[in-house]
């Protein structure tokens, strides 16, 4: 059994503790640089408002899993979790209109949301003014958490199945050996350690500091208030009776405290604050996590709360704080065991709302080899080197805390600071008038406008005014010009490595499940699964030499996976930076590319799903015959200091066929017209093959991680199947992520959305139970407050006989 320790008794450290030792894992030492079980924390001033409601599926079950798991525990007979529901108010069109999107985010999450009438709400929270309110998203289930209780009911719990808590213990340094953890040093001695699990919140950073890691986590303050009691609330006998409140039109919300209110705020700038900094008992009087309340960045908050609430007018203000908590650049979590360093584990940047149910994941994943949930969202290997500066951190930290409240598009790029990453063809996108949004820090055009006289030939359906924000009937031009000609796609996102070296066929064959044992110049889909099955991720393994494979993966989360599990004879090296790819697609690729070099292009020569290392023109290039939109044609790759020359000599040659340049979205639209899956979107770990539709993908026999759960998966009898979804109105455009409906209950979930535009009819694949994956079965989805009918049609819509590809 492993000799763990955690680094903080906060929500998460407490919660992991006994999370641990439920499942067996009782060598636990939890160290706390402050007392038990109020040790000064985020956790320890946090006002505990739980809203679970979140557009991210994953992180709306961490918030149900706390629920669930406070709500069942009790301090000496007082409930750890108070259920009296909650608000969200809108009194304004727009964001009557976001709380449908919300309560639609929720439903598919399994959350029993709707959104009320006002007078609805005014029968639940009776302190809200009616004249400005429009309506109201209802949440029964949420409600306060008593996390300082529930710390001490967990941590006690842990103590009796064997766990060691550690007060008033700072820890000093982490020891380690031959790249993995032995101990920590602290002011109380040494603890030796197999497995070391910082969940230490807002000091996060200067732990990650003693081990050379650089954590995305950025602390700051945020102002919170409490009024004396108020002669409207003196009927109310106990803590809390109405709902928590938010108001996030104005950067607001409220609890309720016996016959006062805690009125929280967002509105000021943002007040980050270095992790070394936090220290104890300054000035005296505050918590660690506290800083010196400013009264500047208050002004506003109690007049935009009055508008709202009146009695708040002449309410009294008479405990204030700027408590300290944290953000991160993506505004998820840090959770895993970092790539660095081994046994060193991470769970932080977590809000009481998620604390539970990420120690949950995180006792899993420690345990079982992988949490039941997924959280590649959450993977604290996931950054892109850029995004792990201090300046970066701080700019994006603060940014999204002035970004919590707003309402924000899915699609919405972050505007600051652009552009970070451009690939040698940036020059000619923007001479294009390409509209670009971000991805992994590159510049990644969505369109251009140079292609808006393809829409005299191609007529694309309008869409509402929420699906239309960053898009343009373009898109749907580029599209169709690329069916019946050749366009020129940037794939230079996708993230590449080598695999080489003595063993590293036998390495691959392992770890993924495909069969790998073909000559070199084969390219092979595969899938990487977790021991019970899920989907780490799906990958294109490209054979180059007898030990020498070039693999397109999904992110730096497969890097780290695959690099760490290498023997020492295989080396895997990230080479994204350093190269760049391009897409040739459409039925008159072959002729471009043709003219290009005197090597043999034809279907027998290079057939789909083979490579050739060749040159066009002057350019030396991996010519890959594979289409991630369903045509005919190429990904080519070269090193990034030939890509303007790559991109010209291309253009040129296909001036005569008509290449255009297309973006992102029509590469989404005919991605998804073909029926390929995105991994994080369409699929995660939480799914396997045979639901996925991917078990095409898994070789016949085992020797792969995962096979022996897989191989025990009945494909009669799954519960839940991935289908295409066919809209028959054109306008009726949908986003992803809203609930499906079947006889008005809530049955599934969409994944990828978007219009057809090759077969004229909006697109969606979802999650639906089993029995209702068969064509032709009727549901509805659930796009703000409209229902929209669809059937289940075929998988996939395009040329699912792949003659064009194979053509």
């Amino acid at each position: 059994m492993p000799k763990i320790v955690i680094i903080g008794a906060g929500i998460v450290g407490c919660s992991l503790a006994d999370e641990l030792t439920e499942r067996g894992y009782c060598d636990v030492v939890v160290l706390e640089k402050g007392p038990l079980w109020k040790p000064g924390g985020s956790t320890s001033h946090a006002p505990g408002v739980v809203f679970q409601a979140n557009g991210s599926r994953t992180m709306a079950q961490f918030a149900r899993q706390t629920v669930e798991k406070l709500y069942s525990i009790q301090h000496n007979g007082e409930p750890c979790f108070l259920k009296v529901g909650s608000l969200e108010i809108a009194t304004t069109p727009e964001r009557l209109a976001e709380l449908h999107r919300r309560a639609g985010l929720a439903q598919s999450a399994g959350i029993n949301a709707r959104v009320i009438p006002p007078d609805e709400a005014l029968k639940l929270h009776p302190l809200l003014v009616p004249d400005k309110l429009l309506g109201a998203l209802y949440v029964p289930d949420d409600g306060i958490a008593r996390a300082i209780l529930a710390d001490e009911v967990m941590g006690e719990r842990a103590i009796s199945r064997g766990a060691r808590f550690v007060s008033d213990c700072e820890v000093l340094a982490i020891d380690q050996s031959e790249g993995r953890v032995t101990g920590v040093q602290t002011t109380q001695g040494s603890f030796p350690a197999d497995i070391i699990v910082s969940c230490a919140g807002i000091w996060g950073p200067k732990i990650g500091a003693m081990v050379g890691m650089s954590k995305a986590l950025q602390p700051l303050a945020h102002q919170l208030c409490y009024t004396a009691p108020m002669p409207e609330l003196a009927t109310y006998t106990t803590e809390a009776e109405l709902p928590v409140l938010r108001h996030q039109g104005s950067d607001l919300y409220f609890k309720q405290r016996g016959q006062s209110l805690a009125v929280g705020w967002y509105g000021h700038k943002p007040l980050p604050v270095k992790a070394e900094n936090i220290l104890p008992g300054e000035p005296a009087g505050l918590m660690p996590s506290q800083v010196p309340f400013t009264p500047e960045h208050w002004k506003g908050a109690m007049e935009l709360s009055a508008e709202v609430i009146p009695a708040l007018k002449q309410a009294e203000i008479v405990e204030s704080m700027n408590g300290l908590f944290s953000f991160t650049v993506d505004n998820f979590p840090l959770m895993g065991e970092w790539a660095g360093l081994k046994g060193f584990w991470v769970a932080e940047a977590v809000w009481v709302t998620h604390g539970c149910g990420v120690a949950r994941a995180m006792a899993e994943w420690i345990v079982n080899g992988h949490p039941t949930l997924a959280v590649h969202e959450c993977d604290v290997n996931r950054f892109e080197t850029h995004q792990l500066g201090a300046l970066h951190i701080e700019e994006r930290g603060a940014q999204n805390f002035v970004e919590v409240y707003d309402l924000l598009h899915p699609l919405q790029p972050m505007e600051s600071p652009r552009p970070i990453r451009t690939t040698g063809f940036y020059p000619r996108q923007q001479e294009l008038g390409g509209f670009f949004l971000e991805a992994a820090g590159y510049e990644r055009p969505q369109w251009y406008e140079a292609n808006a006289g393809l829409l005299a030939r191609y007529d694309c359906p309008p869409r509402d005014a929420w699906s239309s924000k960053f898009w343009s009937p373009i898109i749907g031009a580029e599209a169709r010009a690329v069916r019946e000609g050749v366009g020129l796609f940037d794939i230079t996102t996708l993230k590449r490595i080598e695999v080489t070296g003595k063993g590293a066929l036998e390495f691959l064959e392992r770890m993924t499940t495909g069969n790998l044992h073909k000559k070199p110049g084969a390219i092979t889909y595969c899938l990487l699964l977790n021991e019970s099955g899920g989907i780490l991720s799906d990958i294109t393994v490209m054979r180059r030499g007898e030990r020498d494979f070039f693999i397109g993966v999904n992110s730096n989360i497969d890097i780290h996976y695959l690099r760490q599990a290498a023997p020492d004879t295989v080396q895997v090296r990230d080479i994204t930076a350093g190269t760049v790819g391009l897409g040739l697609f459409g039925p008159k690729a072959r002729e471009v590319a043709q003219r290009l070099t005197p090597d043999d292009l034809g279907n027998e020569a290079l057939g789909y799903f083979r490579l050739k290392s060749t040159y066009l023109g002057h350019v030396p290039v991996m010519l890959c015959r594979l289409s991630y939109v369903g045509e005919l044609g190429y990904e080519i790759y070269t090193t990034a200091d030939l890509a303007l020359k790559l991109w010209d000599t291309l253009w040129q040659a296909g001036q005569q066929y008509g290449l255009i340049a297309a973006g992102r979205g029509a590469f989404n639209s005919m991605r998804l017209e073909k029926g390929y899956r995105s991994y994080g979107t369409d699929m995660n770990s939480e799914h396997n093959p045979h639901e996925a539709g991917l078990s095409f993908a898994v070789r016949k026999g085992g020797g792969y991680i995962g096979a022996e759960a897989f191989q025990a998966i009945d494909p009669a009898a799954l519960s839940r199947r991935l289908v295409c979804l066919v809209l028959e109105n054109p306008q009726q455009v949908v986003m992803g992520k809203e609930p499906v409906m079947h006889q008005g209950k809530v049955v599934g979930y969409l994944t990828s959305a978007y219009f057809g535009y090759t077969i004229g009819k909006p697109l969606a694949y979802a999650w639906v139970p089993a029995a209702l994956s068969t064509q032709g079965t009727g549901l509805t989805i659930r796009y703000f407050d409209q229902d929209y009918p669809a059937i289940v049609g075929q998988d996939p819509q395009y040329d699912p006989q792949m003659t064009r590809l194979k053509s």
